[in-house]
């Protein structure tokens, strides 16, 4: 202790320990003493933080010169889930003179007998899969 109160050194000693009492996310905090200047060190991930320590540590140490040099760290950014695929960009076909389900199922799946696909795909413009409309334009699923 000197003459006028405790010596700097046990200023900064108390005034760290009650910033770490404090519950706020820094890491390493330290100060150095140079003289009767004080700088404080350490790091952070937000401004804030870094704004109220010195604001605690400031009332807390009776120096000339208090430098505030704690970092401020982005954090890492968390890793993102890959964005969805886009959708694939729908199938149609416009019906022609001559064309049956079958037919078209043919030509798109390389199959007569997968008609039904395309069938229940446009359940809302087929009440039957023999009736087929020139002109109607027909979903063809994957």
């Amino acid at each position: 202790m000197g003459l006028f109160g405790p010596s700097l050194e046990k200023q900064v000693e108390r005034a760290l320990g009650q910033v770490r009492g404090m519950g706020l996310e820094v890491r390493a905090l330290g100060a150095r003493v140079e003289g009767k200047t004080v700088t404080l060190t350490g790091e952070t991930e937000s401004m804030e933080v870094k704004t109220k320590i010195m604001a605690a540590f400031s009332g807390a140490v009776k120096a000339d010169n208090i430098f505030n040099a704690i970092k401020v760290i982005q954090p890492e950014p968390a890793p993102q889930a890959p964005a969805p695929a886009p959708a694939p960009a729908e199938r149609t076909y416009e019906v022609q003179p001559g064309d049956t389900l079958s037919a078209i199922a043919q030509r798109f799946y390389g199959s007569a007998s997968s008609y039904m696909k395309i069938f229940e795909a446009n359940r809302n413009i087929l009440d039957n899969p023999d009736l087929i409309k020139v002109g109607q334009v027909l979903k063809i699923p994957e």
